[in-house]
This record gives structure tokens, sequence and C-alpha cells, in this order.
């Protein structure tokens, strides 16, 4: 791992974006033994307002606390696409979800109908923030697939459990091209 990974999730309230923010901190730090740091911020309107989280994962510690140019940018909504597109690092690895999502192909862009997925396979939207997670799982080894199910299965309601296992495993089972 390198040193220091900047991430960002944004989206729309209402779609986990701050939730999945938080399970994978704690997969990082608590069950995988790394550094974090995570900020959040969201609009006055709980649904359907601007919202974004950020995180720091290191293997030490983090000395300043809010990414500068993302490592990894995850957009699920076109204005959160439109506000930080232009704030990643060029070797940065942009998950967009297709299904919500006008974006620009582009070297490090993986298009991934997220939602359409999450409510298609898994049999709700809801668990959309979750398909991202497995996807981010899939693309990188930032956190290990196993701290994130155990992470996640500590965070969601009782009754549950299988649907969301269901997503993750279907967010990292699914295959990616570089889109250029």
């Amino acid at each position: 791992m390198k040193k220091v990974y900047e991430i960002r999730f944004s989206g729309s309230g209402g779609q986990g974006i701050i939730t999945a923010g938080m399970v994978l901190g704690e997969a990082a730090s608590v069950f995988d033994g790394k550094y974090v740091v995570q900020t959040q911020s969201y609009g006055p309107e709980a649904r359907g307002g601007a919202c974004k989280t950020e995180l720091m994962i290191a293997d030490e510690r983090v000395s300043y606390p809010k990414p500068e140019l993302a490592d990894i940018l995850l957009v699920m909504s076109q204005a959160s696409y439109d506000k930080y597109i232009d704030e990643v690092k060029e070797d940065a690895w942009v998950i967009v979800d297709s299904s919500t999502v006008k974006y620009k192909p582009a070297r490090g862009v993986f298009p991934v109908p997220i939602t359409k997925l999450a409510e298609e396979v898994v049999g709700n939207k809801v668990v959309a923030n979750v398909v991202a997670m497995g996807v981010l799982s899939s693309l990188t080894n930032i956190v290990s697939y196993e701290a994130l199910e155990r992470s996640l299965l500590n965070r969601i309601p009782r009754g549950t459990e299988e649907m969301n296992k269901k997503a993750l495993k279907l967010g990292k089972t699914l295959e990616f091209k570089d889109n250029v």
C-alpha cells in the first residue's frame, strides 16, 4: 500500500454515502489495523442534498485530515461528478455510477451502473452504496474484503444482513476494464 490514500465518496443525501465512508473507515482501522481519518459533510436537506465523506487511510499516522486531490473518487450523482471530477490525481480511480451520472470517458474512470445493479440484481436500490464498496474492494487493495464485510455487518439494521452481503459480493465480483 502506498503511504496515504486520499478518498472522496460523493452523491446525494439518502444514497448512503456517509454510511459507506464510515464502513470503509472502520474496516480499515479496526479490522485491518490502518490509520484512518474520516470527515463528512452534507447540505441542510436530509434527502436529495449534496453530501460527501472523505477519508485518509494510511499505514502510519495521518498528519493532514483532508484530501486535497483524491486517489479514489466515488460519484453517485451528476452534481458530485461535476463538482469533484477535476479534484483527482492523475493516476486516480474514479468509480462512476453510470446509471445516474453522465461522465467523460478517461483513463482511470470505471463506469458501473451501481444503482441499477442494486435494484435489478439485489432487489433494492437502497444498497447501491454497498455495491459501490464491493466495487472499491475489487479495484483496490486499500482494505480487505473480509474487513469490509465485518464492518458492514456491524452497521446495518438487523434483518438486512443477507441483502447487504449479496450487494457487497456483487460489487466485488464485477469485472472492470479501464475506460480508455
